[in-house]
């Protein structure tokens, strides 16, 4: 068994940021893997250690030389490989060439099948692990990606990182493996934490690398993690009951602009509890990254969570210099707040003239006007009453007016929030303030949706305007832009649509159109609304795709005329239950309807002679009377189980006349009147589901 050894490869840096440090981590290790197993070079598990100022690589059992190879390769038939004078063709040259000889180290022999082929026989030597590795290393180097992030220049040289190397420790075994990037060469030193244990230390071999770096004030990602956890646990016991708010892209950050970690609790004067908790909160995780606590029952209190990178005998300095910090920060927050509670909405709501929305839809104020407009039509169309569809235009009148307010300004993802606020402090109501604050649900996937219904109406209202004006001005989204995430907003809208407002689409585009109209845009409505319903539509079909419903069942919901998302999703769900309940039953008449809609001709209408009618032909058509009366009342009481139910029962008749009867009779009035027959049949399932679409599932 060949020699194996512990190989360790660390890069040290200047501090470098949280986000490219993770997106290295995740470069790393498969680089590594790969490399080593493209050079031939065996080893075991792959393991990277990082910190804000190190990526290191352990790799465990690296062999210490790849092994001999010896390589049999056949290539064309002697025949094609060499003329009748004996000299190679083209054939052999090219075979050869590829592989690296001469055509005259070429190999006639016979094969397994009994003829002669050439063969190219190479015995690859084995090679010792340190020069790859060396190569390897450097190459990696060299190769760590980083978006969006500008990489840097230091010395003389004209190698780039995203922060300056200042070290590289290289070992396969107790042995330095050779590495060297912008001037800086390998040994077997690391450094120590800045503060804690500064300097260079001896690291003897791969096995003892992560003790030396915790004797050196450094613990790795997964270490900080846990201690950060253990340590907001302990101050959440300690208040018993109280939350510690640690949003995962704050403590990633966090997690990863440390090296010993040391969790410490600090005040902040009581007066600024004051200012709406959001903004407290954002100033303190987006500027500081300081978690904020919740007592037992939800209220933010004075006291926050600092994850501090000193000595921890110097906590209380550490907290001590984080509180004057948070002080000033929170000293600005309330100025912009309480500024901006001397001006009424009115006024803010005035100064959106001057804001653009979109070069060419006008300003925001215009866009805030439509969106009170389209809120009244949703409203109707929804059937919430009067005293929902007035909340929501009140809502919808001031719902952009916080847009120009200082504190909203300084922090931008609280608009909506902070008008809820301002709308409360004025003396509106809690629907109207609340539907405000909620105008941007869903903001993501996952998010929750607006509280009350006139919030869910606003919030359509604003999506479903963009989603219109973005249309009606020629720029939808395409495969890479994207730039007013209509992709998401359609999904909100369907959303709430779905499990709120209960109504279509279609009559809401038609509305939000109307009011671009108005306002002097020009654009052709027909062909605009259809693909914006399009567009809709299509969000909704994937939807229904992501929740597991079976894509021929999409596909046959969506052939249909029903649209209103609570009721695409039902009948799509209830027709998928059906057909895992019944397979066959569904299977043939799926096949069924496939072959009467190919046979059917609806030139020929739907009446049906039935004096010329056999007996099969007289049960299909008064089981289709029967379906077609029932079908229609299940639809509109939207009962759907009921309906497919309905549909279910033509099984049994539509294969009986298949059976029995001959559709393409020779007789014209017979085969017409049976197509007839077929069409009615057919006529039953128009608006509901293309149901041929389920026989196509094998």
């Amino acid at each position: 068994m060949a020699e194996t050894r512990d190989f360790l490869f660390e890069i040290g840096t200047e501090e470098m940021p949280s986000a490219p440090l993770m997106n290295a981590v995740k470069q790393l290790a498969p680089m590594m893997e790969k490399g080593l197993d493209d050079a031939g070079l065996a080893h075991g598990a792959v393991r990277v250690v990082s910190s804000p100022r190190r990526l290191a690589v352990l790799v465990s059992d690296v062999a210490v030389a790849t092994d001999e190879v010896h390589e049999v390769k056949r290539g064309p038939a002697a025949q094609i490989a060499f003329d009748a004078q004996g000299a190679p063709t083209k054939a052999a040259e090219g075979f050869a060439r590829k592989c690296g000889v001469a055509a005259s180290d070429l190999i006639r022999r016979e094969d397994t099948d009994g003829r002669e082929y050439v063969f190219v026989e190479k015995t690859i030597p084995s090679a010792p692990a340190a020069p790859i590795l060396s190569t390897l290393c450097e190459s990696i180097i060299a190769g760590l990606e980083w978006p969006n992030y500008r990489s840097q220049r230091w010395g003389s040289t004209h190698q780039t990182f995203v922060r300056p190397v200042r070290w590289i420790c290289a070992l396969l075994g107790s042995d330095v493996v050779p590495v060297r990037y912008a001037d800086v060469e390998s040994g077997n030193m690391t450094r120590g934490h800045r503060v804690l244990a500064p300097g260079d230390h001896v690291v003897a071999e791969p096995s003892v690398y992560e003790q030396v770096l915790e004797s050196a004030g450094v613990l790795s990602e997964e270490r900080r993690r846990a201690v950060i956890a253990e340590g907001i646990a302990q101050v959440e016991a300690e208040r018993g009951g109280a939350h510690v708010d640690t949003p995962k892209k704050v403590l990633d950050e966090v997690v990863n602009l440390c090296e010993w970690p040391t969790v410490l609790v600090g005040r902040f004067d009581e007066e600024f509890l004051a200012v709406p908790h959001e903004i407290i909160c954002e100033s303190m995780l987006s500027n500081q990254r300081y978690f904020p606590i919740y007592d037992a029952q939800g209220n933010l209190t004075r006291e926050f969570v600092v994850v501090a990178n000193g000595r921890p005998d110097c906590a209380e300095t550490i907290v001590d210099g984080n509180e004057r910090v948070v002080r000033a920060r929170l000293y600005d927050a309330k100025f912009f707040y309480d500024e901006d509670l001397k001006v009424p909405l009115e006024e803010f709501r005035s100064r959106l003239a001057s804001v653009a929305f979109q070069e060419k839809l006008g300003t925001v104020l215009q866009k805030s006007e439509r969106i009170e407009d389209l809120a009244l039509a949703i409203a109707s169309e929804a059937r919430v009453g009067a005293h929902a569809a007035s909340d929501a235009q009140r809502a919808a009148h001031f719902a952009k007016a916080d847009l120009v307010s200082a504190a909203v300004v300084e922090f931008t993802s609280q608009q909506g929030v902070m008008g809820g606020y301002y709308a409360l402090a004025q003396g509106e109501s809690e629907e109207v303030a609340s539907a405000i604050r909620d105008q941007y649900r869903p903001r993501f996937a996952g998010d929750d949706l607006p509280q009350g219904i006139a919030g869910c109406i606003v919030a359509v209202a604003d999506k479903l305007d963009t989603i219109a004006g973005m249309f009606a001005i020629g720029e939808p989204p395409t495969g890479s832009k994207d730039p007013f995430a209509l992709r998401r907003s359609a999904i909100g809208i369907i959303n709430i649509l779905r499990e709120r407002l209960g109504c279509a689409f279609e009559p809401l585009v038609a509305s939000a159109l109307d009011a671009y109209a108005d306002q002097g845009i020009s654009f052709d409505k027909a062909e605009v609304s259809a693909a914006v319903c399009a567009f809709l539509k299509g969000r909704m079909e994937q939807m229904a795709r992501d929740a597991r419903i079976p894509v021929d069942v999409v596909a046959a919901v969506s052939a249909g005329s029903v649209t209103a998302p609570v009721q695409f999703f039902a009948l799509a769900e209830a027709l998928a239950a059906a057909r895992e309940e019944d397979p066959d039953t569904f299977e043939n008449l799926a096949t069924a309807y496939a072959r009467a809609s190919h046979l059917a001709d609806p030139a020929l209408g739907c009446e049906v002679d039935e004096g010329l009618l056999g007996d099969a032909e007289r049960e299909l058509l008064s089981a289709t009377d029967a379906a077609s009366t029932e079908v229609e009342r299940t639809l509109g009481a939207k009962d759907f189980d009921a309906l497919i139910a309905a549909l279910a029962g033509l099984r049994a008749p539509i294969d009986r006349f298949f059976d029995d009867v001959l559709v393409m009779d020779e007789d014209a009035a017979l085969r017409e009147n049976r197509l007839r027959l077929l069409n009615r049949f057919e006529s039953v399932f128009a608006g509901v589901a293309d149901i041929g679409e389920l026989a196509r599932k094998k």
